[in-house]
């Protein structure tokens, strides 16, 4: 047999772990050192060498776009032989398992999705039912509380709030929230993964069928799973299933989401016959980078060990730039990616990088007045957009008329006459009778209400009826036309005639576009003996294409992503980076308390996190590397003095160099050089000698040593007896001469 196509372009360490036997596998990824190609060539390897049949697969991703590039490539890899393998993500294989086997889970035919904006919806009502204040008890506290217990598999019973009233109450909106979302048939995101963990539970023998049929479980970025994830993992893994999971400890950076970094440091503890393989050549970033990313990382406790290398060139050292303040800070970035463009270089190869999302209106309203093209990458997705919930939210009523949260979005969207008093009473008749507002509003509809309410109320009852009349048995396009059309959202948009309402109706129109390439799924093309199982996993033959639409589109919307890239500057928080890459990289803002955060400095597990992500931060980046911070910056309204972040004083020396707005360089701990890097300033007009001796209001007294610069660019070296040297604006730093 020839597996030349298999093996030929892996490296030593990728061939190790792509040829494993029938075993579990480890493998430590480092960043850029080809994990999808591994993960790739080993299903081709289970396929074609070891003969395991397609239909005993199962690939789990944490993103749909992770998980439609993996096909593609074993696609390309395999053929036919791909053909039958279950690949997906956590939620959308979960998804499908609760299709499957709704009855046995107890849930109706036709649950729907709830996304996060929709569960804060009934979050708020069930607040305002409860007589509860938001501002004492925020929804997004509500709202995370109860996703934190799901994501660590506990029910409202499970929780022992003992004498604590703030724990108690929580656990009865937890409580209340459940018994909305059953009597709705509304199912969360967290509550996918539940119900299918509680699914292996309960019903042995469907848990042994799929143990029986998933022998191969390959898992990508396995740093990332919660305690649900990992506990569903290994119950379906059982004694038989053999995992082969993909992961970097390094690079494990959404423990404030409920990732555990436990879960692959356990691994190894948890199952039997587990063989550790470390891919440490990186096909991305320079020498340079990579040992300033290995240097950094290993200050941190209790990894598992991985040096990352590349036999590609060494690369040019990384720049530091120290700022006069923030405003500074993005002028001097927009004058880098100035000279970029001006030598060759594309905008769209250029990322700037931040630890919060506060950090970038500075660097967006630089970038405007530069009149250099941006994206802030991660900002609201297509399926995120208000117009695109709103046409969704009346599909969702046409599948499930006892989905409240659809319900509330559109009942008076567009205006149509029902106010405020008319709606409560629909809430109040719901709770009491314990029924779905739909339910409440037909009742409600023929007796109790006002002539005018009842008018109103009638007319969307019968709106939605009509839909779903003309609808039945028409093509998606056609439904969602009609939708947009008869539901008035169309003629509403258009009254708008500002650019924002022409970018809704361009966005109603790609809407249509999508359910006109929308496929339904199919069962996969395998065996006769294996087609009845594969039917009842992949697709229920009781849905309608609409409903598996509504389905795509809420667990495409749960996910971070961005819309094709133009020729445009991206801009993006160090989380949002992770799984990027760009020629240049800036990270701005390397600060005490603003990165590593404040919160982090005195908790050694979270600035361990912390430094994690700036080890992620700095492999973004492929050719050049520039970390900017700043000596003043204004914070909550105040001015800060703010200390260099840690991290760059854990940098090794030899890979930094510091740079002027001079035209001078100073290598890092070193002697003074001198490189043009851009725009020059007049030298030594700031109205200090070096050799005099300040007084400072905050940092004490201090001795110039340098000067440099003129006008609003002058400012000083100062060696503070207390405070050590900073570099100051003289035109803010209000120095005293002694």
């Amino acid at each position: 047999m020839d597996i030349s196509h298999i093996l030929d372009d892996l490296n030593d360490a990728q061939r190790e772990a792509v040829t494993l036997d029938d075993q579990h596998g480890l493998i430590l990824a480092g960043a850029g050192s080809g994990k999808t190609r591994v993960l790739v060539h080993r299903i081709a390897w289970l396929t074609e060498v070891l003969k395991v049949s397609a239909y005993h697969i199962l690939a789990v991703t944490f993103t749909n776009k992770a998980a439609s590039e993996m096909r593609g490539r074993v696609e390309a890899l395999v053929g036919t032989e791909s053909q039958g393998i279950t690949l997906g993500t956590f939620h959308g294989i979960a998804y499908r398992l609760l299709r499957a086997h709704y009855q046995d889970v107890g849930l109706p035919q036709s649950f729907q999705i709830l996304d996060a904006d929709d569960q804060k919806r009934v979050i708020k009502r069930l607040l305002k039912s409860h007589e509860l204040d938001e501002a004492q008890w925020p929804h997004r506290q509500v709202q995370a509380f109860i996703n934190g217990e799901k994501e660590e598999g506990r029910r409202p019973h499970h929780i022992d709030p003992g004498h604590n009233p703030y724990v108690r109450q929580m656990v009865a909106l937890y409580e209340a929230y459940e018994t909305q979302c059953q009597r709705s048939g509304l199912v969360d995101f967290a509550e996918l993964l539940l119900r299918a963990h509680e699914l292996w539970l309960k019903n042995p023998q469907v848990l042994a069928h799929y143990q029986a049929r998933f022998k191969h479980i390959l898992v990508d970025e396995f740093q990332d799973t919660n305690s649900l994830q990992y506990a569903w993992l290994r119950v379906l893994a059982g004694g038989t299933g053999k995992l082969f999971i993909v992961g970097d400890d390094d690079q494990s950076i959404y423990g404030w989401r409920g990732a555990k970094i436990e879960n692959i440091r356990r691994f190894s503890e948890d199952f039997m016959d587990v063989k550790t393989v470390r891919l440490e050549q990186n096909y991305r970033s320079t020498g340079i980078i990579l040992e300033a990313a290995n240097h950094l990382i290993a200050h941190n406790q209790d990894r598992m060990g991985k040096h990352l290398w590349s036999a590609g060139e060494t690369g040019e050292p990384i720049q530091l730039y120290e700022a006069f303040n923030e405003i500074d800070e993005v002028r001097y970035v927009c004058n880098r990616i100035e000279t970029w463009c001006e030598q060759g270089g594309k905008r769209s190869d250029v990322a700037v990088l931040y630890r919060s999302n506060a950090q970038s209106r500075n660097m967006e309203q630089a970038l405007i007045q530069a009149q250099i093209p941006y994206r802030v990458y991660g900002g609201l997705r297509f399926y995120d957009r208000a117009e695109i919930k709103d046409v969704l939210a009346y599909c969702r009523l046409l599948v499930n008329r006892t989905d409240d949260a659809a319900f509330e979005r559109v009942y008076n969207h567009p205006p149509r006459g029902i106010g405020n008093k008319t709606i409560e009473q629909v809430r109040v008749y719901a709770r009491a009778e314990q029924v779905s507002l739909w339910q409440a509003a037909n009742h409600l509809a023929d007796n109790g209400l006002t002539a005018r309410a009842k008018t109103a109320v009638k007319g969307f009852v019968s709106l939605i009826e009509a839909l779903d009349e003309q609808t039945t048995g028409a093509t998606l396009q056609d439904l969602m036309i009609q939708v947009i059309g008869r539901s008035g959202l169309q003629l509403h948009f258009e009254k708008d005639t500002s650019e924002q309402g022409q970018s809704r109706l361009e966005n109603i129109d790609e809407l249509i576009n999508a359910v006109t390439g929308f496929k339904p799924a199919t069962p996969s093309d395998v065996s006769e003996e294996q087609a009845e199982t594969m039917a009842a996993f992949e697709v229920n033959q009781y849905d309608s294409p609409l409903a598996e639409f509504l389905a795509q589109a809420a667990l495409e919307a749960g996910e971070q992503q961005a819309d094709k890239w133009d020729e445009c500057v991206q801009l993006m928080t160090l989380h949002a980076a992770k799984g990027l890459e760009f020629p240049l990289v800036f990270m701005i803002g390397l600060e005490e308390g603003l990165f590593p955060s404040q919160q982090s400095q005195e908790d050694a597990y979270r600035l361990e996190e912390e430094r994690r992500l700036a080890y992620v931060g700095i492999t973004r980046a492929e050719q050049k590397l520039v970390i900017c911070y700043a000596n003043r910056r204004r914070l909550h309204g105040s001015e800060f003095y703010p200390m260099p972040s840690r991290f760059i004083k854990e940098l090794p020396t030899h890979c930094v160099q510091a740079v002027r707005l001079t035209g001078s360089v100073q290598t890092y701990g070193q002697a003074n050089h001198h490189q043009s890097i851009g725009q020059s300033v007049k030298f030594n007009e700031t109205g200090f000698a070096v050799g005099e001796n300040v007084l400072h209001q905050k940092f004490g007294q201090g001795t110039i040593m340098a000067t440099e610069g003129a006008g609003e660019h002058a400012r000083v070296q100062v060696n503070f007896k207390h405070a050590g040297t900073k570099w100051l604006v003289t035109a803010f730093a209000k120095l005293e001469k002694c």
